[in-house]
């Protein structure tokens, strides 16, 4: 930290967004209907996501908690396969739960911020080759039009995809998440096929609500080489950064998709973005594995015995705030505003979240000091969830959620970020640690 006063006594606008993200599979429970839960059914992962934290039926109670922690915006996500469970039938009781939720939002005066699609599909279109499927951007621009048309009067701000390269490495490249596949070519053209779908779905909103503010949430993961002396390693990171964090937001900002030696697509994506969502947590170390293209983007190595390792959360991920300032500056270099669309960690000591909150939110006062265009402010997670690969065991929330009871208790850290919410900004709370809420 710093000793200039400028910093601490640096004061977030009264319009900035202050509240916390989830997503409709992570927190609703029985979405039963989408290849996540088939991906669960076929014993894919150890835990299955289950009921998860009932959100579907308790959202009012959730809000309520998120009010009375001086949130002022809430981002989550509308369930595809809920919505459209037979390809071209749209469930009117869905539509309207989701009416419900944006509701009890507006009324508690919290801000709703909609996610389109954050990782699950149905699965009859699973069925159909999911992001391989050639009418994929057809299917889903429909989707959108029939979602913005319901709720695009009461809502204003719109995510289209969260985080496509992450759902892209998990699904095509290691085969950690549907579709389970290990094939970097395929990977390469449904990069392409994001881009495009993306840029229908801006368009789309904005032929519908001129006014809408649109974009989508980019994973932003800060990379090390681990051997600093090896000039493998280095390249490896290098790569890794442009392909993990620049390609898809370089595409939009010059409508064409470029990788060097690999592809080049000219792609009606050109000026879709309103803002730019950053998703932020930690830091991997690269070793390079080849000339290759997975050797060039190399691997993870082991951080049991690695010396330059900051201390790490319950699933192990280094605790690295400086990526997120660097994230917040790389991002806006697009000359496009910056919302923190999630920022978190994984925490059974709730100490830990507290010690986390304050040294990213430093590095959120220091750049929105320094001029940087950030919107506002979203906690991974309101609550404890299903964080998918990882079952249960990863605890997020700012609302502990016991997932056997649903009982629900919300947690210091939450409480002090309540307090950081009503003083705007950091002033006095630089030392403390979080206390009830007065």
């Amino acid at each position: 930290m710093t000793d200039d006063p400028r910093i601490e006594s640096f004061r977030f606008p009264p319009d900035f967004l202050w509240g916390a993200a989830t997503s409709a599979h992570q927190v609703e429970g029985d979405n039963t209907n989408n290849d996540w839960w088939a991906w669960e059914q076929a014993g894919r992962v150890a835990t299955p996501s289950g009921l998860a934290a009932d959100h579907y039926r308790r959202f009012r109670e959730d809000f309520d908690l998120a009010h009375e922690l001086r949130h002022n915006a809430h981002r989550f996500s509308v369930e595809w396969s809920r919505i459209e469970p037979e390809e071209g039938r749209f469930c009117d009781e869905a539509l309207a739960h989701y009416g419900e939720v944006i509701h009890a939002l507006v009324e508690r005066r919290i801000e709703p911020i909609v996610t389109l699609l954050h990782f699950t599909l149905p699965q009859w279109l699973s069925a159909q080759g999911g992001w391989e499927c050639e009418r994929f951007e057809m299917l889903f621009e429909r989707f959108v039009r029939r979602v913005v048309t319901e709720y695009g009067a009461r809502v204003r701000w719109w995510i289209t995809i969260n985080e496509p390269v992450v759902q892209l490495f998990k699904g095509y490249v290691i085969g950690q998440w549907p579709p389970g596949k290990q094939d970097h070519a395929t990977a390469f053209r449904v990069l392409a096929r994001m881009l495009r779908t993306h840029a229908r779905a801006y368009r789309a909103i904005h032929e519908l609500y001129p006014r809408a503010k649109v974009g989508l949430a980019k994973h932003g993961i800060a990379s090390s080489p681990c051997n600093p002396d090896s000039w493998f390693d280095r390249m490896s990171v290098r790569v890794r950064e442009y392909i993990f964090n620049d390609v898809f937001l370089d595409a939009i900002h010059r409508g064409s998709l470029l990788i060097p030696g690999v592809m080049w697509e000219r792609l009606p994506a050109a000026h879709t973005l309103d803002f730019v969502g950053l998703n932020y947590y930690t830091r991997d170390f690269v070793k390079n594995t080849g000339f290759d293209v997975p050797g060039l983007i190399g691997n993870m190595c082991s951080l049991e015995t690695y010396q330059h390792v900051a201390k790490r959360n319950d699933l192990g991920w280094e605790i690295y705030p400086e990526g997120f300032g660097h994230f917040l500056r790389r991002f806006a270099r697009h000359g496009l505003p910056v919302l923190v669309t999630e920022n978190g960690t994984a925490a059974r000591d709730d100490s830990n979240r507290h010690t986390f909150l304050l040294l990213h939110l430093w590095e959120l006062m220091r750049a929105s000091a320094e001029g940087i265009p950030v919107l506002g402010y979203l906690h991974w997670s309101l609550l404890d969830n299903f964080e998918w690969a990882d079952g249960y065991r990863a605890k997020f929330g700012l609302i502990e959620v016991d997932m056997k009871t649903q009982e629900r208790r919300v947690r210091e850290s939450g409480r002090w970020l309540g307090e950081v919410i009503r003083r705007r900004g950091l002033c006095c709370l630089l030392y403390t640690s979080p206390s009830p809420r007065d």
